[in-house]
């Protein structure tokens, strides 16, 4: 042997304009073509993988350390984890190490193998991010293969044929199939989740995509959480009687959801029960209200995103996951913008005058990210209470006093 020897490229990303960038592959062998869309969180790989909003995309993690703490089975956000992963692939930056966590069961790569996830390591993040920033989120396949043989012809036609996510309704890909129940409560240290006994209230959930954590954060209310499919009708939400609805997060293109679930959303708004939406569920209701939404340039994926709570005044740090936003300028009269961001100043949040509907673009349940915006669920839920003529509950808690 003379001179260095390399090893070949066992992964591929390769990207609508022919770009391609080779490094050695993880998780699961095989191909699989998405939008690919960049995330700044440096902690919660797993929930990030296991969010169904993420459906449709290829995730690229710009801290480089991902995989060092492994995994387990309770960071996951997805409810059926029998179901295929809704996230089409994996970009790192370094080599995924020995995990180091007293709570870590399993290596990443061989979770991601088990989901079905086909990654690529070794590829220059920040440089795909600053592409990304510079160029918009494009379509790109990314491809595994042990032996360094790539079907090319194959991978090619695979990134050919995905439509890129606007006009796609991923929501039926992602929710539920049936009806049922929920009553986990948040996770605390070493007692893991609890459940929520005797509760006070009803809250129906619409799943288009919903993470566990949010469903986590309604039972934290004292709210049992009855979850049902997203192309359930106002009528058939109606039946089960509930306190108020809430719209959850997901993916695709909120104008190709809202075909069947704007009509749905205007019924229940008839009926003045509480409504609360978080970012596909935002987006929803701003259509049901006249709104309009727009693909975004990068989009926000991340858990440190400055959100301005335009009514007081605040900051909160948030969790963001979205490549669609409201367009706030398309609001009609008596609807309020009540956050925005900060990255970017576009629409974060917004509720209908004199009326107890709201939303946020941003994810109040973080998992990952700060818990700044936990509050909303309280403001959620002490709508009903008013309406119920019950003592409304403090939406911020001093620290001493939560002692």
């Amino acid at each position: 042997m003379t001179g260095w020897q390399q090893k070949p490229a066992t992964a591929v990303l390769i990207l609508a304009d022919g770009t391609r960038l080779e490094g050695h592959g993880i998780g699961a062998v095989g191909h699989a073509a998405g939008e690919v869309c960049f995330n700044t969180a440096m902690t919660g790989y797993q929930e990030i993988l296991t969010d169904p909003s993420y459906a449709g995309q290829i995730v690229t993690f710009t801290f480089p350390h991902i995989g060092n703490v492994g995994t387990n089975d309770e960071d996951i956000e997805t409810v059926n984890m029998a179901a295929l992963s809704g996230v089409r692939g994996v970009v790192l930056k370094a080599d995924i190490t020995n995990p180091s966590n007293y709570r870590a069961t399993e290596k990443l790569d061989a979770w991601l193998k088990k989901r079905n996830i086909v990654g690529i390591a070794g590829i220059d993040t920040r440089a795909l991010t600053a592409r990304i920033r510079e160029h918009g989120m494009p379509n790109g396949v990314i491809a595994h293969e042990p032996s360094g043989q790539f079907d090319e012809s194959s991978i090619m036609a695979e990134l050919k044929a995905f439509p890129g996510l606007e006009g796609l309704d991923l929501a039926k890909e992602v929710t539920t199939a049936q009806t049922y129940h929920w009553d986990q409560t948040s996770w605390e240290w070493n007692k893991g989740y609890g459940r929520v006994e005797n509760p006070e209230f009803h809250v129906v959930a619409v799943d288009f995509g919903a993470k566990r954590n949010i469903l986590r954060c309604l039972a934290d209310q004292g709210a049992k959480v009855t979850i049902v499919p997203a192309t359930t009708t106002a009528a058939e939400i109606l039946a089960h009687n509930p306190d108020a609805v809430f719209l959850s997060n997901g993916p695709g293109d909120p104008a190709a959801t809202g075909k069947y679930a704007v009509p749905a959303i205007q019924k229940l708004m008839e009926t003045g029960k509480p409504i609360f939406g978080v970012c596909l569920g935002h987006q929803l209701l701003g259509l049901a209200l006249g709104g309009k939404t727009a693909k975004m340039h990068q989009g926000h994926h991340g858990a440190n995103h400055p959100v301005k709570d335009l009514t007081t005044g605040k900051v909160e740090i948030t969790s963001m996951n979205h490549g669609f936003a409201v367009d706030s300028a398309s609001l009609p009269a008596g609807v309020t913008q009540t956050h925005i961001s900060l990255f970017d100043g576009s629409n974060a949040g917004l509720s209908v005058d004199g009326k107890p509907f709201f939303s946020v673009q941003y994810h109040p349940e973080a998992s990952p990210g700060p818990a700044d915006s936990h509050y909303l669920f309280t403001r959620f839920l002490n709508h009903v209470r008013r309406q119920k003529g019950l003592p409304e509950k403090p939406e911020f808690t001093a620290p001493d006093a939560a002692a």
